[in-house]
């Protein structure tokens, strides 16, 4: 049983966002970065997709050209989808982000991570943050594009611990999706495997990622990260769609994106393919 069978392997684009000014490339290099390494998938961010954001059709060009398939498209807000006087704005931006996502069958809307952006009780911020993500999966449903929310560990997350995904995702419409961050539970002080059992059901694609045992960001396969358990949890999941996409933030992607992101590619299907021969 080959890898290929039963995962698709994507890269998400933040390995490069996250150097900030310090990267002066475009989207051009990162599809040629991304396909170098022998993904087949990308997930962009709308910082990253510069010229292309207006222009599906050449975006889908690129791609086609690349050997890439559109995995999700990753947005925020400046809001950080907790501000009640912003929902209808944050709502209307996915419907108009959908719009052009439609354009490439299969792809989602991956929401980042509800961020406490001003003052006030942490109970209201739930509230809002699920009406923000359950009326814009409805609002992305009527383009025939589904939304999945992304979870984070970063300052002022909303979304960090146990207590904050039930908070959540209790409050959410059940249909909407959830990406299991694998490095970003870790660090919220959570299990993985019994992070992604509770939530099964709302699982679509899964980021891998991985962080040392005082968790900091590591390369794949240098933390603490069981890959095999958790391509087993997902591959059980009754809506993942076979996608799993690296997204590496550790000092080495820092220095060398690409390089970062290729290795990363060899690590995981090493670490599959010795999985399913067990």
């Amino acid at each position: 049983m080959t890898v290929q069978q039963d995962f698709k392997l994507g890269c998400q684009t933040f390995t490069w966002e996250m150097l900030g000014d310090s990267w002066q490339g475009g989207p051009d290099d990162l599809l040629r970065a991304i396909s170098d390494a022998g993904y087949t998938g990308i997930e962009i961010t709308d910082r990253m997709i510069g010229h292309y954001i207006d222009d599906a059709p050449a975006f889908a060009r690129a791609l086609e050209t690349s050997g890439l398939v559109l995995v999700s498209y990753a947005v925020a807000s400046p809001s950080g989808y907790c501000e009640a006087d912003a929902v209808q704005s944050d709502v209307e931006q996915i419907r108009r982000t959908a719009g052009f996502v439609a354009r490439f069958p299969g792809a989602l809307i991956s929401m980042g991570s509800a961020t406490v952006m001003s003052p006030g009780p942490r109970p209201a911020r739930y509230d809002i943050a699920a009406r923000v993500y359950s009326e814009s999966h409805a609002a992305a449903r009527a383009e025939g594009v589904e939304v999945a929310v992304h979870p984070s560990s970063h300052t002022d997350t909303l979304i960090y611990d146990e207590a904050d995904y039930a908070a959540i995702f209790e409050r959410m419409d059940p249909e909407v999706g959830w990406v299991p961050d694998t490095g970003h539970i870790l660090r919220g002080g959570q299990s993985v495997a019994d992070a992604m059992t509770r939530w099964h059901e709302r699982i679509r694609y899964v980021h891998l990622k991985d962080v040392d045992r005082g968790g900091d960001w590591a390369m794949l396969g240098r933390g603490v990260v069981d890959v095999s358990e958790v391509g087993r949890i997902a591959a059980s999941a009754p809506r993942f769609n076979g996608w799993l996409v690296l997204e590496e933030e550790s000092e080495a992607a820092g220095r060398d994106p690409a390089g970062a992101v290729a290795a990363n590619f060899k690590t995981l299907r090493e670490a599959l393919s010795a999985g399913a021969d067990h």
